[in-house]
């Protein structure tokens, strides 16, 4: 599969998985990166039914969607959370994804998480067999204390699996590493497999992460990077929008109509470098 275009379902956060997947479809996406990210976007759960999974299933066929990815963020370091994410992978198998996707500790409301380089690569290292049962790759995400692709990079090469990658976040990297992802990604790109495209507006430390192509990254030159490196693995565009707008509950008028916004801006922009799919 080269260069799939996803669409996150994390973008509708606060939303429900039928009102995420209407809006991707509308906007032109044809797959999608579903989010399964524990207290924070369950658009599906390790725990759902035969039924429930079909129901998720036929949702997808209806907006002819196919699902890549899972976001199953985890904390890696912990080895108490390491079978809940086992059960992610399983998860994600049974929803025909040949992702799944983790920061290293939890993606949102992490408490006391301490990090060390050997602690997650050997607690890594431990999931390759059920990853290889599946035939599922471990794509572990820019995020908090690894902030940087250089500092993944390491990790990556510790474990030396192709069955675990690092996930490019072109925004986080700049959130929470204070690099551009133009630079940074020199640094790490050969084990660079999965990308999540987000934009971002405003200071370093400022929350306001708008569709593909409405913020300030250099995008464009990211991408023609990767593709002339030969990178054939999937863009999968995230939008978290500004604090205020992520965090309060979506029962406002209008609030899905910004979020469709931005994710129909984000697939005119990929379709004015990629085309249409």
């Amino acid at each position: 599969m080269k260069n799939a275009l996803l669409a996150h379902t994390n973008s509708y956060h606060g939303f429900s998985l039928e009102q995420a997947l209407e809006g991707i479809a509308k906007a032109g996406f044809k797959h999608v990166e579903l989010s399964a990210v524990k207290g924070w976007t369950e658009h599906v759960r390790s725990d759902m039914s035969k039924e429930e999974l079909e129901t998720v299933k036929k949702l997808l066929k209806h907006h002819g969607i196919t699902a890549v990815g899972l976001s199953g963020h985890c904390n890696l370091m912990d080895e108490k959370r390491l079978d809940d994410f086992r059960d992610n992978i399983e998860l994600a198998s049974r929803l025909g994804c040949k992702y799944i996707i983790s920061s290293t500790g939890e993606a949102h409301f992490g408490k006391d998480e301490t990090f060390s380089d050997d602690v997650l690569a050997q607690n890594i290292k431990s999931l390759l067999p059920v990853l290889e049962k599946h035939g599922i790759t471990l794509a572990i995400e820019i995020h908090g204390d690894y902030g940087t692709g250089e500092s993944l990079y390491g990790i990556t090469q510790k474990i030396a699996s192709p069955l675990v990658c690092i996930n490019y976040d072109t925004a986080n990297v700049f959130f929470y590493g204070g690099v551009l992802p133009t630079a940074d990604i020199q640094t790490c790109a050969s084990d660079v497999k999965y990308v999540h495209l987000k934009d971002k507006r405003g200071p370093k430390d400022e929350w306001d992460f708008p569709g593909v192509g409405n913020g300030e990254l250099p995008l464009r030159e990211f991408i023609d990077f990767m593709q002339k490196r030969g990178y054939e693995g999937p863009y999968s565009v995230e939008i978290e929008y500004t604090q205020e707008y992520c965090m309060r509950e979506k029962d406002q008028p209008g609030d899905i109509d910004v979020a469709n916004k931005e994710m129909a801006d984000s697939y005119r922009f990929l379709s004015s470098i990629f085309g249409a799919e």
